[in-house]
């Protein structure tokens, strides 16, 4: 269980790890409501390697500012690979930054299905590296209620960025 304290410490290694590599990096969320960008931003110092965050809660919003294919959307469904995907790549896109986290998920209490039960959380990191992209993803499962939900994507969000210095 990760809490407030442990978000700020994981973060602020990663602001010190971005600043020494001379790297950037950009948020697109859905299920965390711009929770990543506000523990980046929360950082002294963060503004050097946080270009910005995007926060796509509506497929219109993921549609319309990240460039995700409303046939995507249709096809797989918010919480999937290829959204998350078109998500990281379209923020990175935007940001001109050097890596892109994007998460997308179901923190409940509703919304849930057999397939896709409360606590799915699916991410993507896009890594810009020599005029190239590479985007790798993962889905993970949380227990919880909404709030510990969203506070495991935040961690493993970041924990993945600072796993792709």
């Amino acid at each position: 269980m990760a809490d407030h304290e442990s978000i700020q410490k994981l973060t602020a290694v990663l602001v010190g790890e971005l600043t020494a590599s001379s790297k950037a990096v950009c948020t697109a969320e859905s299920c965390t409501g711009g929770w990543i960008a506000k523990a980046i931003t929360d950082i002294p110092g963060s503004s050097v390697v946080f270009h910005y965050g995007i926060v796509s809660y509506s497929n219109g919003a993921k549609e319309s500012v990240l460039g995700v294919q409303n046939q995507t959307l249709e096809d797989h469904g918010a919480v999937s690979e290829p959204v998350v995907e078109e998500m990281a790549e379209g923020a990175l896109h935007l940001s001109g930054a050097d890596i892109g986290v994007a998460v997308s998920g179901v923190a409940g209490p509703d919304g849930g299905s057999k397939e896709k039960p409360v606590g799915t959380v699916w991410f993507a990191w896009a890594v810009r590296d020599h005029g190239k992209v590479k985007t790798d993803t993962s889905c993970q499962h949380f227990d919880g209620d909404r709030d510990l939900v969203r506070e495991l994507t935040v961690v493993y969000a970041i924990q993945g960025v600072l796993d792709r210095i």
